[in-house]
């Protein structure tokens, strides 16, 4: 199997409600496809989302680097379909540590799940067929936004009714507390409650937040500290109950195993794109396994059905996740691209998918529908 041709496009699909952080306010996904194409005609598509505060990568920055730097890798090469992520990797070396102020991991990403979902396409295969699902059935996280304690109670009252129990609450700003504490009454004792911080804290306010927000019993705190503060974070460990997880600080293998050697954190989050495609989230996760920590599948905001049908798919093959979140399509989106809903139902269940290639029906007139910037290149 040969790649002649590639292209990419920058979509702008409105939310259905504005989402919010201390590192962000949302309300469109800003999500890059991209399609290659086969010498024997077979398509294959790949999803990547910047995030300048995590990698640094930017639209325009993606689409640049897959263009000028992971197409001439790719372009016209001979790609072994039988060993598909081996051949992938050989084609695509993962960045092992930032060189500069920008790893190239969403825009790895995209083109790795393009060239996967052709190579099983070709064989009429699909991604179950090589990572195996392990498990019958997922249960996935439902995000709260950061606002008033009145919207996250009014939030957190809705996701109790349609049976969600695993909740992530957006924290960080000054009325943390308060938004602690509407969450935990609505949601009674038994629901599971993680928070996540985005960078927001300084080690000093950290331990004295974390210490006041123990009583509500919080499964775990995503990044609270600037990224990377491997020994800030191993100090907030030590000083506080709470489970302590890496996101931001955790891009590449080598961001595992420095918080690993440093006693950081006890718990990863892998997200897809972040860290570069399936083969490099594969190995933060064995990471995580070999060193008694626990991970998460984690979800970007705006993900569409690709990059979700890809989370599910290598959550259900490790079979052994904390937690889990994304699956959200169209409680999110106004419209997603695929004829294959991806959305969990009640009580935030998913099974595994099966299919052809990735799995998604993409329906190529949404993405023209939501494209802002287009761009290709052909051999």
């Amino acid at each position: 199997m040969k790649i002649i041709k590639i292209s990419l496009d920058s979509l702008q699909i409105p939310f259905v409600e504005r989402f919010r952080h201390t590192r962000k306010d949302r309300s469109f996904s800003d999500t890059v496809i991209v399609r290659v194409e086969t010498d024997t005609g077979v398509v294959g598509y790949g999803e990547g989302l910047p995030r300048p505060y995590v990698t640094g990568e930017t639209v325009s920055s993606l689409m640049d680097h897959v263009s000028n730097v992971l197409w001439p890798m790719i372009a016209q090469k001979e790609i072994d379909t039988e060993d598909i992520f081996d051949a992938v990797h050989q084609l695509l070396p993962v960045e092992k540590a930032p060189s500069t102020h920008i790893v190239h991991n969403a825009a790895r990403c995209a083109v790795e799940l393009a060239v996967i979902d052709a190579a099983l396409k070709s064989k009429e295969s699909g991604l179950h067929d090589v990572l195996s699902p392990t498990v019958k059935a997922l249960q996935y996280s439902g995000v709260i936004t950061s606002g008033s304690a009145q919207s996250v109670y009014k939030r957190a009252s809705q996701y109790k009714r349609i049976g969600l129990s695993h909740i992530k609450l957006k924290v960080g700003t000054k009325n943390s507390e308060a938004l602690v504490a509407a969450a935990r009454e609505a949601l009674g004792e038994r629901a599971i409650l993680r928070l996540d911080a985005n960078s927001a804290w300084t080690l000093s306010e950290a331990i004295a937040m974390l210490n006041k927000l123990e009583q509500y019993d919080i499964a775990s705190c995503e990044e609270p500290l600037a990224a990377r503060k491997w020994k800030d974070l191993r100090t907030l460990r030590e000083a506080t109950t709470i489970p302590l997880m890496a996101d931001e600080s955790l891009v590449t293998l080598a961001d595992a195993q420095s918080l690993v050697r440093h006693k950081s954190v006890d718990l990863f989050n892998i997200r897809i794109s972040k860290c570069g495609g399936i083969g490099p989230s594969l190995r933060i996760a064995n990471c995580a396994r070999e060193h008694g920590l626990d991970y998460q599948i984690g979800a970007h905001v705006g993900e569409t059905a690709i990059l979700s049908a890809v989370g599910r798919q290598l959550a259900a093959h490790l079979g052994d996740v904390r937690f889990l979140e994304g699956s959200y399509g169209t409680l999110l989106l106004t419209e997603d691209i695929s004829r294959t809903s991806i959305r969990f139902g009640h009580k935030g269940v998913g099974k595994p998918i099966r299919g052809l290639g990735l799995g998604m029906k993409i329906v190529e007139e949404k993405i023209h529908r939501y494209s802002v910037q287009h761009m290709e290149r052909y051999e």
